[in-house]
């Protein structure tokens, strides 16, 4: 399982999300948000790989429980 590099992270030019079976069920407007929200503080996501890609790297973010937990509580 990767981390969060933040060398590589500097050379994103593009991003993906995987959404873990653990999440469920959410609204399109959450998985909108908590898209957003992981890629923008990609150190706070548990699983992030990075793809090589022609113009640098794509982050992987997959979204577990945890991680929507972390961020909600980062948000209040």
């Amino acid at each position: 399982m990767a981390k969060f590099d933040p060398r590589v992270d500097s050379l994103v030019m593009e991003t993906r999300t995987i959404w873990d079976s653990s999440v469920g069920e959410l609204s399109d407007e959450d998985r909108r948000w908590v898209a957003e929200a992981i890629h923008q503080q990609a150190s706070l996501a548990s699983r992030v790989s990075y793809e090589r890609s022609h113009t640098g790297f794509t982050r992987v973010i997959t979204v577990t429980v945890e991680d929507i937990e972390r961020l909600y509580l980062a948000r209040s």
